[in-house]
């Protein structure tokens, strides 16, 4: 029996890009291209249901940074100080003799979430920084 819920559409696109989208749809493990379809459009949502500030999330803001960057450390945590209700968790790993990875685990309002990970991220020694959310219910 099909699933009436589903619907079928047609997109056009380049040859060129339909061959490095099936490439991508091969090196992923999808199937076929309407699941690989599917999951580019619930990222996209998801995009941007978060970018609503008022929206309560969760997720992480992975930092890479030079662990000898003057000053660095005292102000990442003077900054996570500052945010300690939106902070679930940190770990720290040591990558090599100056290389170092952060993960801060996140929850609360999005825009607050993203104020933190902007502030962190653009620090100076901070060499690469991502901040990933995803919906949750707000929880008192």
């Amino acid at each position: 029996m099909k699933d009436s819920t589903l619907t079928r559409f047609g997109v056009s696109m380049d040859k060129k890009l339909l061959t490095e989208f099936d490439q991508l749809i091969a090196n992923k493990g999808y199937s076929n291209r309407s699941e690989a379809v599917r999951d580019l459009v619930r990222d996209a949502l998801l995009a941007e249901d978060w970018k609503d500030p008022e929206q309560y999330v969760a997720g992480s803001i992975l930092l890479f940074y030079d662990h000898g960057h003057k000053g660095l450390l005292e102000q990442m945590t003077e900054i996570q100080h500052d945010y300690h209700h939106e902070i679930l968790a940190t770990t720290h790993f040591h990558l090599d003799k100056h290389s170092c990875l952060e993960l801060i685990i996140v929850k609360g309002k999005a825009g607050t979430l993203q104020t933190l990970s902007d502030q962190l991220v653009s620090m100076k020694g901070v060499q690469y920084g991502k901040f990933t959310v995803a919906p949750v219910n707000e929880i008192d």
